[in-house]
């Protein structure tokens, strides 16, 4: 299926991977809401939640200690908007020593431009093991 993504979305994904995979926190700083809710799967199966300020801190002390940038490996899976909101479920790898990462982003249009109002992290799925929410109907 060759679904054709709203341009205007797509070229700020492509802006938002760009920016942060360079640390430039000037940047980034317009591309999210404050209100920013960044979830995350931990190894435990729980969900940990970090706030913009939280999220910046580990970006910022990256950029500080002298990281290299991260990769802006990323495919757009799906982009849904719904008026001002928009959902995009991207593939996403930052970098060869870190797993891809099923990335939800939660969008929203402030003053006339997209900017990231929650961000959902989970493990890629081994694609071979898949087998559905649901389970096979019975009848």
């Amino acid at each position: 299926m060759n679904e054709q993504h709203n341009p205007e979305i797509v070229a700020f994904i492509d802006r938002l991977a760009e920016t942060g995979s360079n640390y430039r926190m000037e940047e980034m700083e317009n591309l999210y809401t404050e209100d920013l809710g960044f979830l995350v799967l931990t190894e435990d199966g729980t969900i940990a939640r970090f706030s913009k300020t939280e999220m910046f801190a580990e970006f910022r002390a990256r950029r500080d200690t002298g990281e290299r940038p991260l990769s802006t490996e990323k495919r757009i899976l799906h982009i849904e908007e719904q008026g001002d909101e928009a959902t995009a479920v991207l593939y996403r790898r930052m970098s060869d020593s870190a797993s891809p990462a099923f990335h939800e982003l939660r969008l929203r249009r402030v003053n006339g431009d997209w900017r990231v109002s929650g961000e959902t992290v989970l493990p890629w799925p081994e694609l071979a093991t898949v087998k559905g929410f649901l389970p096979p109907r019975e009848h």
